[in-house]
């Protein structure tokens, strides 16, 4: 499943005010790369980076061999009461995939855990 273009405008919209974490230079998508790439989304879930004028890579090529190389599948957590953060998971492909019981505290209050999977996007 291909993103809509409304879905990567909330993405790119939610980005805007991240900080560029992920550069892709003359040396390309190593393992290295790769690593840094599933620590910061399994922290993050939402990550920015940027290729570099000297790569070999294009935007999308690179994000193409990061998604073939990285993790299978993204997680994301909301207090249930967050109606809109819900609604972004939704709209961007997540599917809620269990909730969990007084998870948060002042106040109590349920998680709802999402779960987005690379191979139900393709």
């Amino acid at each position: 499943m291909e993103l809509t273009s409304k879905q990567r405008a909330q993405l790119r919209g939610m980005a805007a005010t991240m900080d560029t974490i992920l550069h892709v230079g003359k040396d390309g998508i190593g393992d290295n790369l790769v690593k840094q790439a599933n620590d910061a989304l399994e922290a993050r879930e939402l990550i920015k980076g940027r290729v570099l004028e000297n790569s070999m890579y294009t935007a999308r090529e690179a994000a193409e061999e990061l998604k073939a190389s990285t993790l299978a599948r993204c997680c994301g957590e909301t207090r249930e009461s967050n109606l809109a953060m819900r609604r972004v998971f939704e709209r961007c492909g997540y599917r809620l995939n269990k909730t969990e019981e007084n998870y948060y505290e002042n106040p109590t209050e349920s998680a709802c855990k999402y779960v987005l999977r690379w191979e139900e996007l393709e």
